[in-house]
């Protein structure tokens, strides 16, 4: 027993295997020099990944997914969508390491994986991607700052991410969240830059899958909320232009239910395009009635010609990289999205939608939007248009 006892010993002090043995980032997926250098995805979806358990939080999907912007407003529920069925997600992120505590409670033990990255650092993208097989880009933003520009975030950066997957040689599925209204002729610098994000996404990986969603609606929207906030704060709402432009808002969750059940496929959704909007369509003015009946406040309304709009819109873009300190984020007010209403943003006659993908999603009025009742006066039974028996025509 004793001589067992020191080989066991003996055998304990030797070095054991190395974290970057079993999860190494090296550069073995990259280069011209590897045999799969060209399109890498998989032609049958990643479906016949699920190995173990009943598809729940603690199974074993066999997805290993790299979500770009998950630390996003979208990003939070396509993170939650992909632990729920037992994937693990990496998260690249380039915050504070706070900005994804949130995240880690979504999955089982070590299912999400927080990556400290650079997007200007070629190396360190595929660092953060060289164990994935999957690929998710929700990269974007709606308001330039001094360090990012439209063009940076929404085309040069989806563009690197399309190029490293093709050389990568073990990415099986690649999807890319783009907005609904994305053209190459649009007013706005954001949608232009979108769909030329589009295109070279498919130019590098036609297998790609790519969804446009319309403007989200949820807990952390920028819409509704913002919305709430300023009538709360001012006692009014700006309506830009007339309000009759139509758009046709859609459920966050809903979107991320989009994403995985994409995944879930045999790969019927690989190289296709999906328009994702609401069952409903509305205009801003009757979207602004529905958030005002939500958190029943009488609606007051300041129209906002497009000149004036844009006028109060223009000093800020002006500004922005000519003063040495960072300025506001615009919320009301935001010339790219001013631009953006000057058209109707919803889903074309034949396209893809929800349908093709099994999903019916949420009416908007109800549930979707239940999160504004934080905004009425005096608790969520009450209200201004119910605790204060006074008519509209009395409001100052």
């Amino acid at each position: 027993m004793q001589t067992i006892a020191r080989r066991l010993g003996h055998q304990s002090l030797k070095p054991s295997t190395s974290l970057k043995s079993i999860y190494p980032i090296s550069n073995h997926h990259y280069g011209a020099d590897h045999e799969r250098y060209s399109s890498t995805l998989a032609t049958k979806g990643v479906g016949h990944l699920v190995r173990k358990g009943t598809g729940g939080r603690s199974s074993v999907s066999g997805i290993v997914a790299t979500v770009f912007g998950a630390t996003g407003f979208l990003g939070r529920y396509v993170v939650q969508q992909l632990a729920k069925m037992g994937s693990q997600v990496l998260i690249p992120f380039r915050g504070s390491e706070d900005c994804h505590r949130h995240l880690k409670l979504m999955g089982d033990l070590g299912q999400i994986v927080p990556m400290k990255y650079n997007p200007r650092d070629e190396s360190s993208v595929k660092a953060v991607m060289a164990r994935a097989n999957v690929v998710i880009n929700l990269i974007g933003r709606d308001y330039e700052t001094r360090n990012y520009s439209f063009e940076e975030v929404h085309y040069h950066m989806a563009e690197q991410l399309a190029k490293i997957s093709k050389e990568h040689g073990g990415i099986m599925r690649f999807i890319q969240v783009s907005c609904l209204g994305a053209s190459p002729s649009s007013p706005s610098r954001m949608l232009r830059a979108k769909a030329a994000a589009e295109e070279a996404v498919l130019r590098e990986l036609p297998e790609a899958t790519i969804f446009k969603p319309a403007v989200m609606v949820g807990t952390e929207d920028r819409i509704l909320k913002p919305w709430a906030h300023f009538a709360k704060k001012y006692s009014f709402l700006p309506l830009i232009g007339d309000g009759s432009t139509k758009i046709q808002p859609v459920y966050v969750i809903d979107v991320a239910a989009a994403l995985t059940a994409a995944l879930k496929d045999d790969g019927t959704s690989m190289g296709k395009i999906y328009e994702l909007g609401g069952p409903d369509i509305y205009t801003m003015h009757e979207l602004a009635e529905l958030m005002y009946d939500v958190i029943r406040e009488w609606p007051r309304y300041v129209k906002v010609p497009f000149p004036i709009a844009k006028a109060l819109a223009t000093p800020r873009e002006i500004l922005l990289n000519k003063v040495p300190f960072p300025l506001p984020n615009p919320e009301i007010f935001n010339l790219d999205q001013i631009l953006a209403l000057t058209k109707d943003t919803v889903v074309s006659e034949n396209a893809l939608t929800f349908n093709d993908l099994g999903i019916v999603p949420h009416k908007l009025k109800g549930y979707p939007v239940e999160y504004l009742i934080s905004f009425r006066k005096g608790g969520p039974q009450f209200g201004s248009t119910i605790s204060e028996r006074v008519s509209p025509d009395a409001w100052p």
